[in-house]
């Protein structure tokens, strides 16, 4: 009898009253209970999904709209470890990128890494040219070169995964979102921090083979983790895709290149000093037509 439950069923008034507390026997009525009876919906106990009284949590997600602080708050939460993280898969790749991301790519990583580069790019740069320039001339700072890297780099970082997730959608590649597109080309833009760093040197060669590594690095990062989206699409449109993004980025390593590590470089016009005495002037001209 220990191992059955059993049903109590209390006569109660019509008014719902019990009348009485003296319950005896006969009062009672002892039926089986059936609750172990897996095809009775009552043997299954829901858990409660209510919200505790005075509780803020509210039990379905809230939208996000473009205007709210709270649409753009989403790419921004992730913190500085993971970050650290991305940017250390970014150079050594073990794993797709993508899964890496997790479904959560962010926007802070590579917000701050394109800006990071910019304004490396213009120190750097200004160490270039003062190394480069000519000592009988007084030396002044190119502040060109500060927008031109921001124009750069952000246009760059920006842009070009819009128009790639624009492409992808029409050709029927949706795998990819535009965020994991724009978080892809930012960690891209990791390996040219130390470039940048590096190639201050007065040695044309040198910055050759420093910016060939930087592109080198990144575009079969690009590639590598790109080529599971576009493949997706038909083998020709899949390979045009690809060729688009290596010349893409091939561009910005040139423009990089003869924009602010110009020794020796068609980017570089030295006007030499004039018989009259007069000092010489030194004219950077940049890709950007700064």
């Amino acid at each position: 009898m220990a191992n059955r439950g059993y049903d109590v069923v209390v006569d109660v008034d019509e008014g719902g009253d019990l009348g009485h507390t003296d319950l005896q026997q006969d009062d009672l009525e002892f039926h089986s209970s059936n609750f172990n009876d897996p095809s009775n919906p009552r043997s299954k106990i829901l858990p409660d999904t209510s919200t505790p009284f005075g509780s803020t949590q509210n039990p379905t997600p809230s939208k996000r709209f473009l205007w709210t602080l709270s649409f753009y708050a989403q790419f921004f939460d992730v913190d500085t470890s993971e970050v650290l993280r991305r940017c250390t898969s970014s150079l050594y790749p073990r794993a797709p990128f993508l899964d890496i991301l997790d479904g959560n790519p962010d926007l802070y990583g590579p917000f701050w890494i394109a800006t990071t580069l910019v304004f490396i790019l213009f120190i750097t740069a200004t160490i270039s040219q003062y190394l480069s320039r000519n000592h009988d001339i007084h030396f002044e700072y190119n502040f060109a070169l500060l927008s031109g890297a921001a124009g750069l780099i952000y246009g760059y970082t920006g842009f070009v995964p819009v128009g790639l997730w624009a492409l992808l959608r029409w050709f029927g590649a949706e795998s990819a979102t535009l965020v994991e597109c724009w978080a892809l080309y930012g960690y891209a833009n990791v390996i040219w921090i130390p470039v940048a760093i590096i190639s201050w040197s007065p040695i044309s060669m040198l910055n050759y083979v420093f910016t060939a590594i930087g592109f080198v690095v990144s575009v079969v990062f690009l590639v590598r983790n790109l080529w599971p989206v576009v493949s997706v699409t038909d083998a020709k449109i899949s390979r045009v895709l690809v060729i688009a993004v290596v010349v893409l980025h091939a561009g910005l390593s040139i423009a990089i290149k003869f924009t602010f590590f110009a020794h020796g470089s068609p980017a570089v016009k030295d006007t030499k000093p004039s018989g009259d005495g007069e000092g010489a002037t030194n004219t950077t001209m940049s890709l950007l037509g700064l």
